[in-house]
């Protein structure tokens, strides 16, 4: 007796079917964040005034310095560039974004600003206590206060004028040592997202795949995937420490930039500082990093830092001004995963389809090593081919896991440079949903020809049981997660 392909593709389907709608009511809700209807200050922005982009007329020689600075916990290099001219100067501490930030990343911008009369300090970023899984803001923000404390005690700076400059991630660290410490005289936001870091990173990953026109099955994948990751900074709520920087700012954000939510972040800004305490910029064309496609500065940038940080205590009357920000959608949050779709239970759903299907192979070697050839025991004719079938599933197993870890690699690298993009996604997307569809039918076949040698006789070995709950098992884990994931997901 057989089971026909025609009963098993219908069956195949079925399953496809629920596994989609299972994945669809399974909570949290997929991420789908609204439109954003700008506030009424961001649509009709007064031009920068000329004033400010231009450049300064007195360049000085530079000096620099390199010192080792202890900290808490670890040693940071430091580099100290000072203007050679009648001071004291104005000085500014570099405050890094994400990653192992190195104080060579701002010297050019660093001897610029020394040579238009501003002292300049950048530091390597620490190494204990930051690591990926794990940040202290206000860790780092002690690092930044030391660096002010260190450069207000030299002869040719002015306390007075001595401040703070954070990018990206380091708009997090400035405000709460800015908030801290009194011996700060104003801060710089540059590329600031000013919201939590978890819906910057969901803003930043929708804006990213909107314009890689990715299916949003691939959103609600790495969405779904984002809730649910256990790192407690990425819940970390700004606004305490926005509301207690009382110094003055100045916030600069690129309209190509496609990372930070830069309406948003500009209106959380406003809402914890007085009206005469900020001065907001938005620059024509720069992206994350104030520059233009990666290359040079974008015109305008370095001479507005330093014509604001060297005309202070005086500020400009126009608070908000330049380029037309468009921010097309929310910054939503992405709601925590329930515990099936914890990391920790994500990693312990794969290490119990890993042990599996780690169970047939050693099975079948433990009965060799025993004496007892498996090509001799009864029906031998049935279980060859269902063996092979649970092989295949082994494979296609593994296939899957390493093609959605490549498709999200995938997407990471088009972040950077999207030629080529729509279609190597879309088939990215396609090849994943494939093996999913693959597997599920692996299993059906699989299912149906042990149900057709159990009918016809068959008996199985304990090895066999032990193969086939394995296998069978892993993979309907492997099912599970995969719909939670939205693999099955409807439309393709």
């Amino acid at each position: 007796m057989t089971i026909g392909r025609g009963t098993l593709t219908i069956l195949a389907g079925v399953l496809v079917a629920l596994l989609g709608v299972i994945g669809y009511l399974l909570p949290p809700p997929a991420f789908d964040p609204p439109p954003l209807e700008p506030p009424a200050a961001f649509r009709d922005l007064p031009a920068q005034p000329a004033s400010e982009t231009r450049p300064p007329a007195t360049v000085y020689p530079v000096t620099t310095e390199t010192i080792t600075v202890p900290v808490r916990g670890d040693n940071l290099v430091t580099t100290i560039r000072t203007p050679q001219g009648p001071g004291p100067f104005p000085a500014m501490v570099f405050v890094q974004g994400s990653g192992s930030g190195d104080r060579g990343e701002f010297s050019s911008q660093a001897e610029w600003l020394a040579q238009h009369g501003i002292v300049t300090l950048a530091y390597d970023k620490r190494t204990h206590g930051y690591s990926f899984r794990s940040r202290d803001f206000a860790l780092l923000a002690d690092d930044a206060v030391t660096m002010i404390d260190l450069l207000r005690q030299r002869p040719s700076t002015d306390p007075a004028r001595t401040g703070l400059w954070g990018v990206s991630e380091g708009g997090w660290v400035v405000p709460i040592a800015a908030s801290r410490s009194s011996a700060i005289a104003y801060t710089v936001l540059v590329s600031s997202p000013n919201v939590s870091p978890m819906r910057q990173v969901a803003w930043a990953l929708n804006e990213q795949l909107l314009r890689l026109h990715a299916p949003t099955g691939v959103r609600d994948l790495l969405t779904r995937a984002m809730g649910g990751v256990g790192f407690d900074f990425l819940r970390y709520d700004s606004a305490p420490a926005l509301h207690g920087m009382r110094q003055p700012t100045l916030a600069l954000y690129g309209t190509g930039d496609p990372s930070i939510p830069f309406v948003e972040s500009t209106q959380t800004l406003i809402d914890a500082k007085p009206a005469d305490n900020y001065t907001i910029r938005f620059l024509a064309g720069a992206d994350h990093a104030m520059r233009r496609h990666g290359g040079p500065f974008v015109p305008g940038y370095l001479p507005t830092l330093s014509n604001w940080i060297t005309g202070l205590p005086h500020e400009s009357p126009v608070k908000i001004a330049g380029a037309k920000p468009v921010q097309r959608y929310e910054a939503s949050d992405v709601p925590a995963a329930p515990w099936y779709g914890a990391s920790s239970f994500l990693g312990l759903t794969l290490t119990l389809a890993a042990f599996g299907y780690v169970a047939a192979p050693v099975t079948e070697m433990f009965v060799r090593l025993r004496g007892r050839d498996l090509r001799h025991q009864t029906n031998t004719h049935v279980w060859p081919p269902i063996r092979r079938r649970l092989w295949r599933m082994i494979w296609t197993s593994l296939a899957l896991l390493v093609s959605v870890l490549a498709f999200i690699m995938l997407i990471v690298l088009f972040s950077v440079n999207q030629a080529g993009a729509w279609p190597a996604v879309q088939a990215g997307w396609l090849v994943v949903r494939v093996l999913a569809v693959v597997m599920l039918a692996q299993v059906v076949g699989a299912t149906g020809a042990v149900l057709v040698g159990l009918r016809d006789g068959w008996e199985m070995s304990r090895s066999q049981q032990v193969s086939l709950t394995g296998v069978l098992g892993g993979t309907a884990l492997m099912l599970v997660t995969a719909a939670y994931y939205g693999l099955f997901g409807f439309p393709w």
